[in-house]
């Protein structure tokens, strides 16, 4: 596994010349910006979350750590399940934002029974809400698309790479590049 470089802040947050509202009309090409973005800027992006945590974490520990254990533990029950219950599987693949919503409320009705909804909206949801926004909203360039095709072809394997694997939602241009590129090794 490797871990990309942390893109300059300059890069990452440029001028409002390199932002735009996504068309909400097209999903397929938002959800590629949306991937390509959180795989090109998943270093800045771990950054500005372990930060929120941090913070959060410094004020009120214990919550912040039952929080996490609780979306992680979440989260890996509802992959499992979409591995092997068909109607999660179908859920994750056709509605990914459906699934992820899910896990959050899922993971926020059960936070809310140990009395840690603040730390869960500031702590966990926040920094989420904001790699999302931030992803949905800034324009790719040329590097940001050569290094997303590295990943998909197999070139790299960066942790959101894996995570994305795991949610299925990788750009189709590159799962279709990448299965002509293991027929043409076989």
């Amino acid at each position: 596994m490797e871990v990309p470089p942390l893109r300059s802040w300059d890069d990452f947050f440029p001028g409002s010349d390199r932002f735009a509202r996504p068309d909400f009309k097209d999903i397929s090409k938002w959800n590629n910006r949306v991937v390509s973005n959180l795989l090109y800027y998943q270093t800045n992006y771990l950054v500005v979350a372990a930060m929120m945590v941090s913070v959060v974490g410094f004020l009120s520990p214990f919550n912040m750590l039952i929080g996490g254990v609780v979306v992680v533990l979440v989260f890996t029950g509802f992959v499992w399940g979409a591995h092997n219950k068909d109607i999660f599987r179908r859920m994750k693949k056709e509605y990914p934002m459906t699934f992820v919503m899910t896990v959050m409320l899922a993971s926020y009705l059960l936070i809310s029974m140990f009395g840690g909804v603040l730390v869960f909206l500031f702590g966990i949801t926040f920094p989420l809400l904001m790699m999302f926004i931030h992803a949905s909203l800034r324009l790719r360039n040329l590097k940001n698309k050569l290094e997303n095709k590295m990943e998909g072809i197999g070139l790299k394997k960066t942790p959101m790479g894996i995570f994305l694997d795991a949610l299925e939602q990788q750009e189709e241009s590159l799962n279709k590049f990448s299965d002509y590129f293991s027929k043409a090794k076989d």
